[in-house]
């Protein structure tokens, strides 16, 4: 008898980007909105977008559909299934960013209204797949064909990684199309800018057609068990409470360090403010982000998840308090400062760019790992919002001149420490292999409190399986009798 099919290490690999790649919609899609914003104001004057308050609107409703998606599919992820999740996402990015392209209304507040709206719901697919792709994607990474010390590689680069090349591509889409339309047809290019987001949802959407739940969560998902959540909060809730705390504290201090973008830009193209410069510096700021996710899914099979967070947090902090002590030094030379402030960016994605999806996805059960993710991930989600509100107001309350600069930065990277402190002491670090082994554990602790844990499992899936071993037996019997 022939020897049973294995799947080639490239078709397996190929399965994990298949889970991950629609994060490129979710970097896109954040993305473009502000070329998008800055578009709309040259297109109806500061002053009429201002009136209508839409910056603030479309910044909550963009983190509350993002944050309802989150936490809405961590759940269908773990009761439904991965695909059916990543399916129905993917599905609500495509038809919503087609629907935020043509955004109209009577007037310009019923059009920026619109957009509000269809950015809430678009959010909601954005968040949806951070429980749903993510969580498969990791699974994915442990399968047969995957080589163990890559397991963390490819995760990284299937999502962290996507969502970093969206953000470039999401700068890069205005500017081509400005230049292919020019300064008297905006209304084209911002249009254009969001609809042409429907092309990568669904070439991911085509992709992920044929593809079948993760072996992992048809042998330990509680599809069709009940979920003792008491247990489960006894066993993870340390753990989990670390993840979203250093996830809540990574997005809080990212958003004041988005000034400095503002700053080199400012000072290299002095003040212009013509849009090919503006969107064209928007590229090179987001460029920094890829040195970063790319080199440290190389770093992270060999320091562990736990560890490679650590070291790109306190490197990151170092930089940040490097550029706040000498902020008026640097911004006299403004190559030296564009080039810290690169390597700044690059170790933010070293670290919990990279790090945070991968604690968050292996740190926990296969039976809640949906849920589990996507709490971690609604409560960073916060950190940025509660950042983009608190931020200013901590500006203000430093004052004019350099300290009212540079202040919020101190504080940011004392937060980057303490985040750093926080994983060090309080997130365990996470083998190749651990979702497997995790799974054996989590399985004998319900056992020990007198869980039935027949009930796991997809038990459809084990029939086919019991069925194709009998026939394989058969076969074999039948060709020793055959030889006889």
């Amino acid at each position: 008898m022939s020897a049973p099919y294995k799947k080639p290490r490239l078709s397996q690999v190929s399965l994990i980007f298949a889970c991950g790649t629609a994060l490129f919609s979710d970097g896109y899609a954040n993305g473009v909105i502000g070329s998008v914003n800055t578009l709309l104001t040259r297109i109806y004057g500061s002053d009429a977008v201002s009136a209508h308050n839409y910056s603030t609107v479309l910044s909550s409703l963009a983190f509350a559909g993002t944050i309802v998606g989150m936490l809405t599919f961590g759940y269908l992820s773990d009761r439904l299934g991965r695909k059916f999740g990543m399916m129905l996402a993917t599905g609500i990015v495509a038809l919503f960013s087609a629907l935020s392209a043509a955004s109209k209304g009577t007037s310009l507040g019923g059009t920026l209204a619109m957009l509000s709206a269809m950015r809430f719901l678009l959010g909601i697919g954005v968040g949806a797949e951070y429980p749903c792709g993510s969580v498969a994607a990791s699974e994915q990474s442990e399968e047969e064909g995957v080589a163990k010390n890559a397991q963390h590689r490819w995760f990284a680069l299937a999502t962290n990684t996507m969502i970093d090349t969206g953000f470039v591509v999401a700068a890069f889409v205005p500017l081509v199309l400005y230049w292919i339309f020019g300064p008297n047809h905006l209304r084209a290019v911002w249009r254009l800018s969001l609809g042409l987001g429907v092309i990568p949802a669904l070439a991911v959407f085509l992709w992920r057609l044929r593809m079948d739940e993760p072996a992992r969560f048809k042998k330990d998902s509680m599809r069709r068990a009940k979920i003792p959540y008491w247990l489960i909060l006894k066993r993870y809730w340390r753990s989990l409470t670390a993840i979203c705390i250093t996830w809540f504290i990574y997005d809080f201090i990212t958003y004041p360090f988005g000034i400095y973008s503002s700053t080199v830009t400012n000072v290299v193209t002095g003040g212009s403010s013509a849009l090919s410069v503006v969107f064209g510096w928007n590229v090179v700021i987001n460029l920094f982000y890829i040195p970063g996710t790319v080199g440290g899914a190389f770093l992270v099979d060999y320091l562990g998840p736990k560890w490679c967070q650590v070291f790109g947090l306190s490197m990151q902090a170092i930089i940040g308090f490097i550029m706040s002590g000498l902020y008026t030094r640097l911004t006299n030379h403004i190559a030296a400062f564009a080039v810290v402030y690169g390597i700044f960016l690059s170790f933010g994605e070293v670290g919990p760019g990279n790090c945070l999806g991968l604690l968050a996805a292996k740190s926990g059960p296969t039976a809640v790992r949906g849920q589990y993710y996507g709490i971690a991930a609604a409560i960073g989600k916060v950190g940025a919002f509660v950042g983009t509100w608190a931020f200013p107001a901590i500006i203000d309350d430093f004052g004019s001149g350099v300290i009212g600069t540079t202040g919020p930065f101190w504080i940011g990277s004392a937060l980057a420490v303490l985040s750093a402190a926080i994983t060090a002491f309080f997130i365990k670090p996470l083998s190749h292999d651990g979702m497997q082994d995790e799974d054996r554990a989590f399985r004998a602790y319900l056992e020990e409190h007198g869980y039935d844990t027949t009930q796991m499992g997809l038990h459809e899936e084990e029939t086919v399986v019991a069925s194709s071993a009998t026939i394989e037996k058969s076969d074999s019997v039948s060709e020793k009798v055959s030889a006889v």
